[in-house]
């Protein structure tokens, strides 16, 4: 068996200002309001609710470990829960920034009845790209097929 990535949708979120909790036992804690945005794509259109964070820590070995929770609006109304995690690593640039390189994640989906069951069904990665005040996040489903 083999797997594959089918590119699904890119989420594009926007960022409110970010909190910083302090050193804890884990690493640097931040908490990073998402205060909007789209999901555009072949497989999925919508619009990213406020009100959602990335709950953060900077590890004291350079890596970020993201957990961020939010809700999207798809374009047929439904409300879809997205809990996204990953691990990546502090820009050995300006590692105080708390700036990234890409971060893989894993999305996990939440669907209302009658809503795409695909989602929550389905095994999904992502490329988190950090900006200025946003992020995108390109999502992929993981598929499988037999070898030749």
């Amino acid at each position: 068996m083999a797997l594959t990535l089918e590119y699904a949708f890119t989420i594009a979120a926007d960022l409110g200002e970010v909190r910083e909790v302090g050193r804890t036992h884990a690493g640097v804690r931040r908490v990073i309001p998402i205060v909007g945005g789209t999901v555009t794509g072949p497989s999925l259109t919508g619009e990213i609710l406020p009100g959602g964070a990335d709950w953060n820590v900077v590890r004291s070995d350079g890596a970020v470990h993201i957990w961020a929770r939010y809700e999207i609006r798809l374009s047929d109304g439904a409300i879809v829960s997205v809990v996204n995690e990953g691990l990546g690593y502090v820009d050995a640039a300006a590692p105080d920034a708390g700036n990234t390189r890409s971060i893989p994640t894993h999305p996990v989906f939440e669907v209302p009845d009658g809503g795409p069951m695909w989602l929550a069904t389905g095994f999904f990665l992502g490329e988190l790209k950090p900006g200025d005040g946003h992020v995108t996040i390109d999502v992929s489903r993981v598929r499988t097929a037999a070898k030749a």
